[in-house]
């Protein structure tokens, strides 16, 4: 451990003093008065200078307000985020409480695992639950609010962590909640080189390899340490799970790993790839119920996953991007390909990186508009959650000056713009298709132009979701254009 490093830890140390946790419990309480008065910062202000004049140090000011303003940022991942600890970069990193939960159960009846490059335990919280883990990192900041973090989400009914200590600092013990009759579990932490750990008698292996130095981002797919060394750990435990930015280079993940791309809503999230020993299909698309997912996904309330074996990837002459690889390459669905029908279906951004477009359409008995885009067309309204519906008002060759006059007659409430084979600045074509506010309706339709190519040219479809069918007053499949 550094000197720096020392000095992180004393300062997160004082964080956890008596003093500590009521600057802190200030601090919440005025970031909270300030939501509830609409924004700014005035009572944030206020509680900061009555703390100073109070006495208390600026760097523990500093602490406890970084903390505050974290924990509300870290709502949308962690139910407990306001008794958790995280600092900047561990919270980029950390994956959600969702996807966390998800990735755990794949882990069902292993004993003991081992978490390296842990960071803040955001996959620690959800892998730890009725087991013994050994959390891993060379942070010891991070290493101890891993350990705390972890003990915030045994207290309701997991598991008890008596656990062993760091170099500097003892750790709390958590006892089980009365009359719980989940098996204690154990959690033990090490501040080390991940490379350096002795895995043996662990059962399985995960691993979040850093993509940051400091506050630095990594080049571009590279990370620490490589992936080359995490696919290596396969050959000393046979149960192995590694976590990977969403950009991903598929071809570097060895044979017979599984490629999970994970999408929150429809965001990409992240990409995870499971060693035989874990695999059980070549890819996996899967979509938590976040926001911008379907309301029946939402409704659910859990993951669901499309599997199956990837598109075929075939060298490109335009290089343009497709479904299936980056730039280059593109996936060429062995299915139909056919004019549009009276339904699009844009997959989630989880089933294009997975390469499984072709799976899905064949599971929808639907088609692909030109074998190049990644758009899925039908005549029939068949929902899924791995792909929004929308159904096809009009459609015409793309240019701006004809969609913007279109769109002005039928007197739209809102615009959304999407973009599949065509270079553009999306919000900047919004812009020039809608530039003044009040041309939207208040009670108009939304709408959703779809730009991509048809047959090898550039194409528009004017769109509204499922739900407003016949709100643009089009019959059938809508108007074509030419």
């Amino acid at each position: 451990m550094t000197p720096s490093d020392g000095d992180r830890l004393a300062q997160f140390e004082a964080l956890l003093s008596a003093q500590g946790k009521a600057v802190l419990a200030a601090a919440v309480a005025a970031f909270a008065e300030d939501e509830r008065a609409g924004g700014g910062a005035a009572r944030e202000l206020a509680v900061g200078a009555r703390l100073r004049a109070e006495g208390v140090s600026p760097a523990l000011l500093a602490a406890a307000f970084t903390q505050a303003e974290l924990r509300r940022r870290a709502m949308v991942k962690f139910a407990r985020a306001d008794r958790m600890f995280f600092t900047r970069a561990g919270l980029e990193q950390a994956s959600s409480q969702a996807a966390a939960e998800h990735r755990a159960a794949r882990f069902a009846g292993l004993c003991r695992l081992a978490d390296l490059c842990t960071g803040i335990g955001g996959d620690a919280l959800a892998l730890a639950r009725g087991r013994e883990i050994m959390l891993v990192d060379r942070d010891p900041v991070h290493l101890r609010m891993a350990a705390l973090n972890v003990a915030v989400h045994a207290v309701e009914g997991t598991t008890a962590l008596p656990t062993t200590a760091l170099p500097t600092t003892a750790l709390p013990t958590t006892a089980p909640p009365t009359g719980s009759t989940v098996p204690t579990g154990c959690l033990e932490t090490r501040l080390s080189d991940v490379r350096e750990v002795d895995l043996s008698g662990c059962d399985a292996v995960f691993v979040d390899p850093a993509r940051r130095a400091g506050d630095r981002r990594l080049v571009s797919r590279a990370s620490e340490p490589p992936l080359a060394w995490c696919f290596g750990l396969a050959d000393k435990v046979a149960a192995v799970a590694v976590k990977a930015a969403p950009g991903l280079a598929t071809e570097l993940v060895p044979p017979g790993w599984e490629i999970e791309f994970v999408a929150d809503g429809r965001d990409l999230k992240e990409a995870v790839l499971f060693s035989p020993a874990l695999a059980t299909a070549p890819r996996r698309a899967t979509v938590l119920p976040g926001p911008g997912g379907s309301a029946s996904l939402r409704a659910r309330g859990a993951p669901v996953s499309l599997t199956g074996t990837p598109d075929p990837v075939v060298p490109a002459d335009t290089g343009r991007a497709g479904p299936a690889g980056p730039a280059g390459r593109v996936g060429e669905l062995a299915g139909r390909v056919a004019a549009p029908g009276r339904f699009l279906h844009d997959p989630s951004p989880a089933v294009t990186r997975a390469g499984l477009v072709g799976e899905l359409g064949r599971r929808l008995g639907a088609w692909q508009i030109d074998p190049m885009i990644a758009f899925l067309t039908s005549d029939e309204a068949v929902t899924t959650p791995f792909a929004r519906l929308l159904r096809i008002e009009a459609e015409l060759p793309f240019d701006v000056r004809r969609i913007a006059d279109l769109l002005r007659s039928r007197e739209i409430g809102s615009l959304d713009v999407r973009r599949r084979g065509l270079a553009g600045d999306v919000e900047e074509i919004r812009r020039r298709l809608l530039p003044r506010r009040r041309d939207l309706i208040p009670a108009g339709p939304a709408v959703t132009v779809v730009m991509t190519r048809l047959r090898g040219a550039p194409w528009a479809f004017v769109c509204t979701p499922v739900s407003d069918v016949g709100g643009i007053g089009c019959r059938g499949g809508g108007d074509r254009l030419s």
